[in-house]
């Protein structure tokens, strides 16, 4: 008998906890679900004679002893700022652990521990990252080992909504992911290197400066850069390349009507407002204008950010709400909390939405002296706002790669995330299987 050790049962544990339920009596696996709310474990674990329930709390040092020594793999899906916790208590009492978040340095400072254990830290292991990792390395290796010369690697990931259920959503957008990290997206720096040249967007010009991406079958999409993609030059073994991009897809038009918030300085997170109590939408945008008791708030933004006060950003915000006298419904809070409390009321997926998840990759590279591309692209539909493209895509990679382990076909102590072949591999084998696959096609490049 075997013991794991979920951490979290929120949005994207879906898919994750059904594999684990769907093959724990042939392996005999008993899965503990470790969760705040109870009833959230219970409805996605649907009763399972081999599931066990209980209120968990990382903050309690006990408890955390008491459950991860009873377990022999813990699996976390708790908010990032916490695997730490997790991950030393798991490398003191010898258990495997894995999840779908950012390596952080201080578990990377584990490495060795881990290994003197003999035991796995397998990290980024979801979509992104996760898959976007394993289906990019999978080419790029291959690439490599055909003997050609790599020039360029861009990919790009997003959460989107379904094509049949954006209706008269003029952002063709609801929040299919932390909405919080939505918010405050690109926020710092952004750097990258392209044709031997690195570059850097600041903050206030990222959304003005996004890129078009044809999907075929579904059509176009926007993408944005993300924060730092240098650091993957070691992290996919491409030091030297000329152009490394990395980036986030949304629907045409949308980085136009988020850059209005940008602008604005409603996403801010460093500071709280006043009087957010009695604070409405209204009040919020108008906050961050002049004042001008003879003009409306309409007229002073479409003013202060150089937009009609009929074009299709101004509906955009019309649509959301923010110009309503609706109460904003919060105590306290910064502008970027306000904001995304705000869009909560619009973007939350209903009973009747479907999200969507579209990931492209394209591959430059030099053959004999012929320039060649290649374009990769997987494209994932949710079910519905339970069983969504995020929860199937986050959730089954990891599920994978925990039975891997706990079957023994994999073994690779430390701490590691999927870029090799003996992890990447088997991973893209079974999600294939399951109808997870990313469709490859070489690119005519235009001189």
């Amino acid at each position: 008998m075997q013991n794991i050790l979920l951490l979290g049962a929120g949005q994207s544990a879906t898919s994750l906890i059904q594999y684990l339920l769907s093959h724990a009596a042939e392996n005999d696996w008993h899965l503990t679900i470790g969760e705040q709310n109870v009833e959230l474990a219970r409805q996605k674990s649907g009763g399972h004679p081999r599931a066990r329930l209980i209120t968990f709390d990382i903050k309690d040092a006990a408890q955390v002893h008491e459950e991860i020594e009873r377990a022999d793999m813990v699996i976390s899906m708790l908010p990032a700022m916490f695997h730490g916790i997790a991950a030393k208590k798991c490398v003191e009492l010898g258990k495997d652990m894995l999840t779908a978040s950012y390596v952080s340095d201080e578990i990377k400072g584990l490495d060795e521990a881990f290994k003197a254990k003999g035991k796995h830290c397998l990290m980024e292991l979801g979509l992104d990252p996760g898959i976007d990792h394993m289906s990019a390395m999978r080419v790029l290796d291959n690439i490599r080992e055909e003997g050609h010369q790599l020039i360029g690697f861009e990919s790009f990931t997003g959460g989107l909504l379904a094509d049949d259920q954006m209706h008269d959503n003029p952002w063709k957008y609801k929040f299919t992911w932390n909405p919080r990290n939505v918010v405050l997206a690109g926020q710092g720096y952004v750097k990258f290197v392209q044709e031997g040249r690195y570059k850097y967007i600041p903050y206030h010009k990222l959304f003005q400066r996004t890129e078009v991406i044809h999907i075929p079958g579904y059509g176009y999409f926007e993408g944005y850069a993300n924060r730092d993609s240098l650091k993957y030059l070691d992290l996919y073994n491409l030091r030297g390349i000329p152009t490394m991009y990395r980036g986030t897809l949304r629907r045409t038009g949308f980085c136009k009507g988020w850059d209005l918030f940008v602008q604005l300085g409603a996403t801010d997170d460093t500071f709280e407002l006043e009087r957010v109590d009695t604070m409405t939408h209204r009040q919020f945008i108008n906050c961050f204008l002049q004042y001008n008791p003879n003009n409306s708030i309409e007229l002073k933004l479409a003013h202060y950010l150089d937009i009609g006060l009929e074009s299709e950003e101004m509906y955009k915000l019309k649509w959301l709400g923010m110009f309503s006298e609706e109460l904003v419904g919060l105590q306290k809070g910064t502008p970027a909390q306000i904001l995304e409390h705000i869009l909560k009321k619009k973007w939350t997926l209903t009973a009747e939405d479907r999200d969507m998840i579209v990931m492209w990759h394209k591959f430059d590279f030099m053959d004999k002296g012929v320039h060649r591309q290649i374009q990769s692209h997987l494209v994932v539909e949710g079910e519905d706002p339970v069983n969504t493209a995020m929860a199937k895509t986050v959730g089954l990679p990891l599920a994978i790669a925990a039975r891997l382990v706990l079957q023994k076909k994999l073994f690779k102590p430390g701490v590691h995330i999927p870029t090799s072949k003996d992890i990447y591999t088997p991973i893209l084998d079974e999600l294939e299987n399951m109808g997870f696959v990313m469709s490859d096609r070489e690119v005519e490049v235009k001189v």
